[in-house]
């Protein structure tokens, strides 16, 4: 199906950037607001997304064929990639893995929470404005607590990893010093990121999740 050519690499690696890792950070932002703001201040968030011109035209193009070209090239190379962890345990070796590892979970992580969400909003089994008790249904669930848990963690991850690889393979760190700040630098990412993304997953157990907003119910 794929050719391992130096485009479909470059547009693989490129699509992880933008749109993919945008969407990744607005999905943390948007999320971030149950934390910060409550549940008001999430509807809120979501409700304004919604809202923009050609949202479903702007999903599909600016993140779903995107999302589905680096996620099955991605499968791709992970199916063919010859990983020698065992033979070369370097930290960069180490790293290349679980950058093929994380891909796969990721990819089955955000299919099956697109099909517990945006999916089930498409079908009109839950209403928009009940998105944030149907996440605290799901939040409260200790076998999909677990599985989000495990999915935030590996999505955060091939992208920090993936950005330090992006920076590489696009010529902007190019020496060893640069390389390794970047590693550091994206390490962090990779920390923060995920501890905001719990943060925001533990935010919708709270009570107040479990029923509309006052302003909503108005």
């Amino acid at each position: 199906m794929f050719k391992n050519s130096y485009f479909s690499r470059k547009l693989h690696s490129l699509l992880g950037v933008i749109p993919v890792g945008f969407f990744l950070i607005e999905h943390l932002l948007t999320n971030y607001k149950a934390f910060s703001g409550g549940h008001a201040a999430f509807l809120d968030q979501v409700f304004w997304l919604h809202e923009l011109p050609l949202v479903l035209l702007l999903e599909i193009v600016g993140i779903w064929i995107p999302l589905a070209y680096h996620a099955i090239y991605g499968l791709y190379v992970a199916y063919t990639a010859r990983n020698n962890v065992s033979n070369y345990g370097y930290f960069r070796n180490q790293m290349f893995f679980l950058q093929r590892v994380t891909g796969v979970i990721t990819f089955l992580f955000v299919a099956f929470h697109f099909f517990q969400t945006r999916f089930q909003i498409t079908l009109g089994n839950v209403e928009q404005a009940a998105i944030g008790v149907h996440m605290h249904d799901i939040a409260t669930n200790t076998v999909y607590f677990i599985m989000y848990c495990i999915g935030i963690v590996a999505a955060v991850f091939h992208f920090s990893n993936g950005m330090w690889s992006f920076l590489v393979s696009w010529g902007i760190t190019v020496g060893p010093r640069a390389q390794r700040v970047s590693t550091y630098v994206w390490m962090g990412v990779f920390v923060v990121m995920s501890i905001m993304f719990i943060l925001s997953l533990t935010a919708f157990m709270n009570p107040d999740f479990s029923q509309l907003p006052k302003m909503v119910k108005g």
